[in-house]
């Protein structure tokens, strides 16, 4: 456990570094222009990746089981917050997501997905005698993953909030909810929130554009043109950091939602595969991590994390590339970001401390089991 531990936090910190790199290579044209200086937003998001691994750092040396006693009243807080959120945050592009503090400006969204993992593996262990009884075991979960992942899509964040139903539900099942109640509520609720994705008129032009697309060719969007032109151009081995065309203003959110695109023009296929190679060695590590655990809680909360991460990681990649429709998930641990990378990397010092907690626990039982004669076998 302890190796894997130690492969999480490299793996981590060398896709937060290859962030570093590329981030200032796509946001100098832009920092320029916009800032008058070249490295106004590398300089902001150096900070933000300061302090994320300062606070990866810290989560790795505090005892997971702690969250257990926190984790009901943090998940109401959170959705007192996602409310109040909804009234008094300042509307960006049709959106209210971020909340100014005064200092700093954070999206409760962000904190919200990784709490809710955390309650869901607390209810998982504490119910785990009645969790084939639709009423008191699916239930009381349903409802809290449908109210913060509702929170969340009306402000509207709907790909956030889709993606965290898809993780949540995920959690569940492995925790052992009967697949029927999940197959049932997550039908229901995808056609709800594509309902609702279609009042939203950013998000009806986002699935129109890409069903038009996949229905009668053509290009999905400009951003999503542009990525694919910055991604062609990359060949093997990439036109080198800095020599990115499209970071030029040509592509739309060139250092945030599609900074991959520029990691694949500058860096080439090599440099994708071995972005793509990171998250791999990620997914592993963490189910590993997950499967070795010695308490339920330990596991879920490991499976949850990992994969909350890799998912969007994916599917940023997938919209990248035209797969899916776009969406404001940024690329974990290389775009640009705020509260997302910040607890993203509360999420990994976290599973880090499973890892770390869980081999002292295994270390405790072989050294009890050596000192006691009572399990000593006589040959």
């Amino acid at each position: 456990m302890k190796k894997l531990a130690i492969t999480i936090f490299f793996d981590t910190f060398t896709l937060m570094l290859l962030g570093l790199i590329i981030v200032m290579s796509a946001s100098s044209t832009y920092s320029v222009l916009r800032f008058d200086s070249v490295f106004h937003l590398f300089s902001s998001h150096l900070f933000k990746v300061g302090a994320g691994f300062t606070f990866m750092i810290l989560l790795s040396f505090i005892p997971y089981e702690i969250y257990k006693s926190i984790s009901k009243p943090a998940i109401i807080s959170i959705s007192l917050i996602l409310i109040i959120t909804l009234f008094i945050a300042p509307n960006i592009k049709g959106a209210s997501r971020w909340l100014d503090l005064g200092i700093i400006s954070i999206q409760p969204s962000d904190i919200a997905r990784l709490l809710l993992l955390i309650h869901l593996a607390f209810l998982i262990e504490e119910k785990h005698y009645m969790l084939d009884n639709f009423r008191q075991g699916f239930l009381p979960m349903f409802i809290w993953v449908i109210l913060i992942s509702s929170l969340i899509i009306i402000q509207p964040n709907i790909s956030t909030g889709m993606l965290l139903v898809l993780v949540s539900f995920s959690v569940m099942y492995v925790g052992g909810i009967k697949f029927k109640h999940l197959f049932y509520s997550l039908s229901a609720f995808a056609a709800a929130g594509f309902a609702v994705a279609m009042i939203f008129s950013h998000s009806r032009d986002r699935i129109i554009s890409f069903l038009n697309s996949v229905i009668n060719g053509g290009d999905i969007n400009l951003q999503v043109k542009q990525a694919l032109y910055s991604l062609g151009s990359g060949g093997i081995i990439g036109v080198g950091v800095g020599n990115s065309m499209q970071s030029n203003l040509f592509l739309p959110e060139a250092y945030g939602d599609f900074i991959f695109a520029i990691l694949g023009e500058e860096l080439g296929f090599i440099g994708v595969v071995f972005v793509l190679f990171g998250y791999l060695i990620l997914l592993f590590a963490g189910i590993l991590i997950a499967k070795k655990a010695k308490d339920r809680f330990g596991q879920l909360l490991a499976f949850g994390i990992t994969i909350s991460i890799v998912t969007n990681a994916f599917v940023n990649i997938a919209v990248t590339t035209g797969l899916l429709p776009t969406t404001g998930l940024p690329l974990p641990f290389i775009s640009y970001g705020g509260t997302s990378l910040l607890f993203l990397c509360v999420g990994v010092g976290i599973l880090i401390n499973i890892a770390l907690s869980n081999q002292q626990k295994q270390n405790n039982i072989e050294n009890n089991s050596t000192n006691n004669p009572l399990t000593a076998v006589n040959v």
